[in-house]
């Protein structure tokens, strides 16, 4: 051997002089390093990963990390959780284990990121599986696709755990069996880090929905995935499907009972602003029709129904509140308008997709008109809630908020065959109405079980009616509002029975650019507008088609001679959310306090200082009423089903709707799905624990203080009706043998 092997000449030195030990050191060390990581790969993983996942999620959905101490051993204590699975199998197994995992979970967050994206709010996947499973896709694929593109960066963040997987962390990730104590070890950091979540959620965290409200409730699904992350939400709702979740709700049903001190300032009329009126609304004055509206009956709109009995024997636990609190309710008064059009026939039609911003004489000269006569509801608004269209029909069929989470309330409904007793078509068939609904579009959140079961012959694709198509033969999407009532106007114009029509038009539905909607393509030569964006362009085409198809309808009516025999109720399900530039476009106003991407992706109402962006149009319309009557009292969707009933003399129970007669002279509401809400006295900022009185309405500190408590009850009493209904079928409870009171048809 030479003297330069001998000496180990050429392989260097360590730091401390001896020769040839240095890379065998690093050499054991990253053995040793890797042989750690190999080892407790397995029990580390899936707790990275999950919180990976959680924080990258909350940082692009702008979620914020102010709950982090809540998610971050929420996240860990699930990750140790999923190790169980993956480490007390063969070496194959753990493998695939981990893997599913991996992917499974890369999913989940992608999925809750793109349902947010596109449709503005997060989903319990477990409770809207079975929605998820009925429903068409294609419907949304453009916007699905756009979104996708939209938003590779983040689908790229959430798939990352599962490209390291399969790239790098097998080359260290020790699959083996392991020894069976290190279950045992496991198993104790999933218990202790659950404790300490639990621990985080009992802080005394500020605001009407902490983290140990959330922890406790099906509901506010927005809010425990900021406050507790998507897969504490996911957690709750299985195990709130599979075993309830026990009602906190309040017994204290105190109304407020401040009365401003000066009338507020009336809003502008129509579409185009106004931030709400006072307390004292009062019942709007009409001049022009004292012919029609002579009622001087002002005694409640009640039943004679015992709710304290039905109270004392209820059920459950659930429908004894609800009985207490519809007994503890004070009625809305009978008022001139009640009965004056006792006998018309009726149709209510529910715009896809409708704001006001999108109104104009030029373009849409018949919805400008319907708006513009009649009643002019100068602050009506389209709060967004649970599953927007399905959501808005809640509102406006059933005078119910949805509940916010769990199951689709309208979809459940005719699964469940839910008593909705007050429901239009229930009202009016008991007075022997022909009731009959359309609706230009397939089965989805089957409607043909919930829309029969609230009393109406239901007619969609599959059930009579034959979709518009091209000249390929592929039907067009969406379809065409015209298309849809030159279709089905003869099914009921000729009625010898009064007639109840319901529409649910589709020619509004997203995306609106020209290439992804048939309809704005069709109108693209009317709503050239090189001012405004393709999408805001797009749009104004969608209205165009409503609008023809109005135009159409009163056509019809006029020549059979019925026009001043029909009420024709026109109500938007929820605004365009998924293009807030459009309206900002349109409206000419900016509703966000940051850029209006980031209204768009997260709508959420601490971003926006201009709740405008929900004001809209609702339209109540009878060629019969002479000149219009001005209403500027707040109000919304939920109102409109009460209001309706008023109108045409029906007996209801004004205590037992979350809405209350716009014409009466209560007091008016607006809840948001968030918490937040705005009544004739001012707004109430539910993030900010804010709140700005209306113009012209003065408090003192102790009232505002008393009002607010107050309203925040009743806002959130109002919001839990639906829930009880469909959960226990309650109005069969009060109505007994009522299910069902079919169309004459």
């Amino acid at each position: 051997m030479s003297e330069r092997n001998r000496t180990g000449a050429g392989r260097g030195r360590n730091e401390y002089g001896s020769i040839g030990s240095a890379p065998r050191g690093r050499s054991r060390r990253r053995k040793g390093i890797l042989g750690l990581l190999s080892a407790l790969g397995p029990i580390l993983y899936f707790p990275m990963m999950i919180f990976y996942l959680e924080f990258f999620f909350h940082i692009y959905m702008g979620e914020g990390i102010r709950y982090l101490p809540v998610w971050l051993f929420f996240s860990v204590s699930m990750g140790f959780f999923l190790s169980l699975f993956a480490i007390n199998f063969s070496f194959r197994a753990n493998r695939i284990i981990t893997y599913v995992i991996t992917i499974l979970f890369s999913l989940i967050y992608t999925v809750e990121m793109m349902t947010k994206k596109i449709l503005a709010t997060y989903y319990q996947l477990f409770s809207i599986a079975s929605t998820a499973a009925g429903n068409k896709l294609t419907d949304y694929m453009s916007a699905i696709i756009k979104g996708i593109f939209g938003n590779i960066f983040g689908i790229l963040l959430m798939f990352l755990p599962v490209i390291f997987i399969f790239v790098i962390g097998r080359n260290f990730y020790n699959f083996k069996r392991k020894w069976i104590g290190l279950s045992g070890v496991v198993a104790g950091a999933f218990v202790v880090t659950h404790l300490l979540a639990l621990l985080m959620i009992q802080l005394p965290w500020k605001g009407d929905y902490t983290p140990k409200v959330l922890y406790a409730t099906d509901t506010n699904v927005d809010d425990q995935v900021q406050q507790l992350g998507i897969t504490t939400m996911l957690r709750l709702d299985l195990k709130h499907s599979l075993f309830g979740v026990k009602s906190n709700r309040d017994d204290d049903f105190t109304n407020p009972t401040f009365a401003a001190e000066s009338k507020p300032d009336s809003g502008e009329s129509g579409a185009d602003g106004g931030n709400g009126t006072g307390e004292s609304a009062n019942v709007p004055v009409a001049t022009g029709n004292d012919l029609l509206f002579t009622n001087t009956d002002t005694s409640p709109n009640v039943m004679n129904v015992d709710l304290e009995g039905l109270a004392a024997n209820a059920p459950n636990d659930d429908v004894e509140w609800l009985c207490k609190y519809f007994n503890s309710q004070t009625p809305t008064n009978k008022n001139k308008y009640t009965g004056a059009f006792k006998g018309y026939n009726v149709i209510f039609i529910t715009a896809e997709g409708l704001t006001g911003y999108g109104i104009s004489e030029e373009l849409t000269p018949t919805l400008w008109k319907l708006s513009h006569e009649g009643f002019v509801f100068n602050n009506f608004y389209t709060a967004l809630h649970y599953t927007s269209t399905s959501g808005g029909e809640c509102q406006n069929m059933l005078g119910l908020y949805p509940k916010n989470g769990g199951s689709v309330i309208m979809q459940e409904s005719g699964n469940k065959e839910t008593n909705w007793y007050f429901s239009l078509a229930q009202q009016l068939n008991r007075e022997g109405y022909a009731s009959i609904g359309f609706h230009a579009n397939g089965n989805m959140y089957n409607r043909l079980a919930s829309h029969t079961n609230m009393g109406y012959k239901w007619v969609q694709q599959g059930t009579g009616f034959e979709m518009e198509k091209n000249a390929n033969g592929k039907e067009i999407w969406p379809q065409s509002d015209l298309y849809c009532m030159e279709q089905t106007v003869d099914q009921f114009i000729n009625s010898e029975q009064p007639f109840n029509v319901y529409y649910l038009t589709i020619s509004g539905h997203m995306p609106y650019e020209f290439a992804s909607n048939a309809i704005g393509t069709k109108n693209k030569d009317l709503v050239n507008r090189p001012e405004y964006s393709e999408a805001a362009q797009g749009y104004l085409g969608t209205c165009v088609e409503l609008d023809k198809a109005l135009e159409y309808l009163i056509q019809r009516l006029e020549q059979a001679g019925i026009a001043d025999k029909t009420l024709l109720v026109l109500a938007p399900d929820h605004i365009p959310y998924f293009d807030v530039a459009a309206m900002e476009e349109m409206s000419g106003k900016t509703f966000s306090s940051g850029d209006t991407k980031a209204l768009a992706d997260s709508l959420k109402e601490n971003m926006i200082t201009d709740y405008n962006l929900y004001k809209n149009t609702l339209i109540m319309w009878t060629a019969s009423m002479e000149e219009p009557v001005q209403v500027d009292k707040v109000c919304c969707q939920v109102d409109i089903l009460p209001t309706i009933s008023n109108l045409l003399g029906l007996e209801y129970d004004s205590r037992m709707l979350s809405g209350m007669d716009i014409l009466s002279d209560s007091a008016g509401l607006v809840a948001f799905n968030s918490g937040s809400w705005l009544s004739d006295a001012g707004y109430y900022d539910r993030y900010t624990q804010t709140f700005t009185p209306a113009s012209g309405v003065t408090m003192t500190a102790q009232e505002q203080e008393d009002y607010v408590a107050a309203m925040k009850k009743v806002a959130a009493n109002r919001r839990e009706i639906s829930g009880i209904c469909l959960d226990d079928d309650a109005y069969e409870y009060i109505f007994p043998g009522t299910k069902n009171s079919s169309s004459l048809n």
